[in-house]
């Protein structure tokens, strides 16, 4: 994978670029301390599937507007989210507040912010449903009752699967790249 190092304002980050020129790119968000290459399989399921990839090697300080940013200076203009973890949160923050830049999202490991996880604690009250086509993957990380609720926090076609994992790309990388390409096919 070809990296690129993307500066917004004072900071920085490492995207790792690749796959088929192609109108369908997916943007890639890993959890905290998830290793730089742990998107690099699934990735490559889903350049077979000719799609672009953005994957992200740390999240770590990059908030919704790093996100647009990083996407405006590889010239996407719109893109498919998928993340796990504290990735995930993200991927619904970004989704929640950036109107027509983004068609569809794939999480794992993590409800709609705004739903209180297993714990009741909610990590963001304000954050705002999606309008995008969604589905939640059901880990050992995140209850049915946690993924089920954050379908009243997305206002489009809305789904659950459940994969018997703890960290669904790294031991279910198939199913994760199977419901990303699912769900960036227009049918």
């Amino acid at each position: 994978m070809n990296s690129r190092r993307i500066a917004v304002g004072d900071r920085s980050w490492t995207v790792r670029v690749d796959g088929p020129e192609s109108r369908h790119t997916v943007l890639l968000l890993p959890d905290a301390g998830d290793p730089v290459d742990i998107y690099d399989a699934v990735c490559a399921r889903l350049h077979n599937s000719e799609l672009r990839t953005v994957a992200v090697e740390s999240i770590a300080g990059l908030d919704a507007a790093g996100v647009v940013a990083i996407l405006d200076e590889l010239n996407v203009p719109w893109a498919n989210v998928a993340g796990r973890g504290a990735g995930a949160t993200l991927a619904w923050q970004v989704a929640a507040g950036t109107m027509g830049r983004f068609v569809s999202l794939v999480v794992a490991d993590r409800g709609h912010p705004a739903v209180p996880d297993a714990a009741g604690t909610v990590v963001d009250a304000a954050c705002r449903p999606v309008e995008l086509p969604t589905t939640v993957l059901v880990t050992k990380a995140l209850p049915v009752a946690v993924a089920e609720a954050s379908a009243r926090c997305v206002y489009g076609e809305f789904r659950t699967v459940t994969v018997d994992a703890s960290n669904v790309v790294t031991e279910a990388g198939n199913e994760l790249a199977t419901e990303i390409v699912l769900r960036t096919s227009l049918w």
